[in-house]
C-alpha cells in the first residue's frame, strides 16, 4: 500500500507550552492563576482541536464584496469568512478585549488578557487585526475625555456580549503616506459643534466590516502637517443600516492576512466627531498605537509558537533515512534555533505587555511609565522581524510540504510578514525608538532594565550570556554618543541600534527566567534557551559600516 503521510496536529495549546506555564507560575500569585486556569486550559483545547479544524477546512475561503444588489442600488456589503463569524462570538464571550477593561485583577488584567490571545488567536485567521484595534480605539476614546463618546462607544467596545459586541476599524493610511500620515489628504467639514463631514480616500483599512472607525483628516482651512490634523470617531452605519457617507470601493489583494478585509474607501460627506479639538491628531493617536503595537508583539509569540508546536509534533512522524526527524542531531539542532527565538519573542512581547497593564492600573512609577514609552517599539520592532525569520525556518523544517499550499503551513509565513509592516516599519519604529531616548528618563529606565534582569542570573552556566548583554550594552552607548554628533549617523544605524537593544533585552529576560526555572526545578530547557539564543547574536552594531558605501551600494549607479 502507497505511503501516506501523518500529518502534525496540535495538543493543548494551554497544557502543552512549558514556556506559558513557568511564566504564569512566575509572574501571577498562585489565587489567580488557580482561577484562570480552567478557561485557559478550555481556550487551549478549542484552538488545538475544534477552531484548528475549522481553520484548515476553511482555508480557501476570503471575504466577498457585493458592492451593488440585484435590482441595482449600492450596498457595498462584505461577507466575512465562518471562522471570522466564529470568533467574533468567541471574543466577545472570552473578554478578548474585554478582560482588559474590567478592572477585576488590576495590573494583571492585561497579562490575563494577552494570554487568552496568544492561547487561540493563532486559530483564528487573524481576527486580532480588528480586536487589536478594537482595544485600541477604546484606549484613544477613554484617554479623550468624550464624555458622549465613551457613554455610546466603549461599552459596545468592551462587551462581553456577541450580539452587542463592535468592533473597531483603524483608518490613516491615504495614497498619499502610511507612516507619514501628516500628509493626509482627507478634509473635514464643519457641521455644527464637535461634528464634522469627512471627504477624501482611505487606501488601506483594514477590518472594514467594523462597526466603528477611527480616522485622520484635516479640519477646513487647517495648516499641512500632522499639526493640522484632528482625530475623529466614526460609526460605519447610519441607524437605518445605510452606509455612513462612505463607498468601499475595492477589498485589498494581500500577500497575507487575506481572511482581514482590508478595503479602499472613499469618504463623500462621512458623518464624524471630533474626539481632542481639531488639531494635534498624530499626537492624540499616540494611545491606540502603544496598544495595537504591543497586540503585534504578542501576535508574533503566538504565530511562531503555532509554527514550532507543529514542527515539533511533525518531527515525531516524519521518517527519513530510517529514523523519525526527531532523533536527527541536524533536525532537532534547527528546532532548537526556533525554539530559542521563538521564547526570545515571548519574554519581550509579555514584559511589554505587564508594563502596559502597570501603567494603566495605576501602579506603575515613572520609571516604569518611561521604559514602556521606549520597549513598546522595540519589542514591536525586534519581535517583529524574528517573526519573519522564525516563520521561514519552520517551513523550511517541513521539507517541501512547507510550500504546499492546502497543508495549511505556507499562510504562517505569509501572515508573518504583516508583523513588520503594520503600525509602523522597522525603519519607522527605529526612528519612534529614537525620539524616545532623547528623553533621558527613557533611557536610564532602559539601561536600568536591562541590568535589572540580567542581575538574577546567578547560576555560572549563564555568566556567558551575562557578560554578552554587558558588552553589547557598552557598545550601544558607544555608538549612540558618537553617532549623536552627526544625525544622518543616528539615523542610518537606527535600525541595528533598535534591534541590538532588542535581543540584549530578550537575553537578559531568558536569562531571569533561566535562573528562576533552576530555583524552581522546572528543568533544563530555559537555560538551554538562554544559551542558544546567545549564540545567534545579540549586537548587530557595526561601527565599520560607512555611509558613503551605503550611498554607492543602495542604488547600484553606473559610473
Amino acid at each position: 500500500m502507497a505511503f501516506v503521510q501523518t500529518p502534525p496536529r496540535l495538543l493543548n495549546q494551554f497544557d502543552d507550552d512549558a514556556l506559558l506555564q513557568e511564566y504564569l507560575a512566575r509572574t501571577v500569585p498562585a489565587d489567580n492563576r488557580a482561577e484562570w486556569t480552567e478557561e485557559l486550559r478550555h481556550l487551549g483545547e478549542i484552538a488545538a482541536d475544534d477552531l484548528f479544524n475549522a481553520q484548515q477546512q476553511d482555508r480557501s475561503r476570503e471575504p466577498i464584496l457585493t458592492s451593488w444588489s440585484p435590482w441595482g442600488s449600492r450596498i457595498d456589503e462584505i461577507e466575512l469568512t465562518p471562522v471570522w463569524k466564529r470568533a467574533h462570538q468567541l471574543s466577545a464571550e472570552h473578554g478578548l478585549v474585554a478582560t482588559g477593561y474590567e478592572g477585576r485583577y488590576g495590573s494583571m488584567d492585561r497579562p490575563l488578557q494577552f494570554v487568552k490571545n496568544y492561547l487561540v488567536q493563532a486559530s483564528l485567521d487573524f481576527y486580532s487585526c480588528p480586536l487589536a484595534m478594537t482595544d485600541g480605539a477604546a484606549r484613544t476614546i477613554l484617554s479623550s475625555n468624550h464624555a458622549r463618546v465613551i457613554e455610546r462607544a466603549v461599552p459596545r467596545l468592551t462587551t462581553r456580549t456577541p450580539q452587542q459586541m463592535w468592533t473597531s476599524g483603524q483608518w490613516m493610511t491615504e495614497r498619499s503616506g502610511g507612516s507619514d500620515v501628516g500628509r493626509s489628504e482627507t478634509e473635514a467639514r464643519p457641521i455644527e459643534g464637535d461634528e464634522f463631514a469627512l471627504y477624501g480616500t482611505k487606501w488601506f483599512t483594514s477590518a472594514a466590516a467594523s462597526e466603528v472607525a477611527i480616522t485622520l483628516a484635516r479640519p477646513t482651512g487647517n495648516p499641512e502637517g500632522g499639526q493640522g490634523l484632528a482625530l475623529f470617531y466614526v460609526e460605519t452605519r447610519t441607524d437605518d443600516g445605510r452606509l455612513n457617507g462612505i463607498r468601499i470601493d475595492r477589498l485589498k489583494e494581500k500577500l497575507g492576512t487575506r481572511k482581514v478585509p482590508t478595503a479602499e474607501l472613499t469618504l463623500d460627506g462621512c458623518r464624524a466627531i471630533a474626539l481632542c479639538g481639531t488639531t494635534h491628531g498624530t499626537r492624540h493617536v499616540v494611545p491606540m498605537l502603544s496598544i495595537t503595537r504591543t497586540w503585534n508583539a504578542v501576535a508574533a509569540a503566538w504565530g511562531a509558537r503555532r509554527g514550532l508546536a507543529l514542527a515539533r509534533d511533525y518531527a515525531k512522524k516524519r521518517v527519513a533515512f530510517g529514523t523519525d526527524l526527531g532523533h536527527k542531531p541536524l533536525h532537532v539542532d534547527t528546532l532548537a534555533l526556533i525554539a530559542a527565538e521563538t521564547e526570545a519573542i515571548f519574554h519581550l512581547a509579555f514584559r511589554a505587555v505587564e508594563l502596559l497593564g502597570r501603567v494603566e492600573s495605576g501602579e506603575a512609577g515613572p520609571q516604569e511609565q518611561a521604559l514602556l514609552r521606549v520597549l513598546t517599539p522595540i519589542a514591536k520592532l525586534t519581535t517583529g522581524k524574528q517573526a519573519v525569520a522564525v516563520a521561514s525556518e519552520t517551513l523550511e523544517a517541513f521539507g517541501g510540504a512547507g510550500y504546499v499550499e492546502d497543508t495549511g503551513l505556507p499562510v504562517l509565513l505569509r501572515d508573518a510578514q504583516v508583523l513588520p509592516i503594520w503600525e509602523g516599519t522597522t525603519n519607522v519604529l527605529s526612528l519612534d525608538m529614537l525620539r524616545a531616548l532623547r528623553d533621558q528618563a527613557c533611557g536610564v529606565a532602559l539601561a536600568s532594565e536591562i541590568r535589572r534582569a540580567a542581575s538574577e542570573a546567578k547560576d555560572p552556566r549563564l555568566d556567558g550570556c551575562v557578560d554578552q548583554i554587558a558588552r553589547a550594552v557598552e557598545n550601544a552607548q558607544t555608538w549612540s554618543l558618537s553617532a549623536a554628533v552627526t544625525p544622518d549617523a543616528a539615523e542610518a544605524g537606527a535600525r541595528r541600534y533598535a534591534l541590538t537593544l532588542g535581543r540584549t533585552l530578550q537575553l537578559a529576560y531568558l536569562c531571569q527566567h533561566a535562573q528562576w526555572c533552576l530555583d524552581n526545578e522546572r528543568g533544563p530547557r530555559a537555560i538551554a534557551a538562554a544559551r542558544r539564543f546567545a549564540s545567534h547574536g545579540i549586537d548587530l552594531i557595526d561601527p565599520k559600516v560607512d555611509g558613503q558605501d551605503s550611498a554607492a551600494l543602495a542604488f547600484g549607479a553606473v559610473q
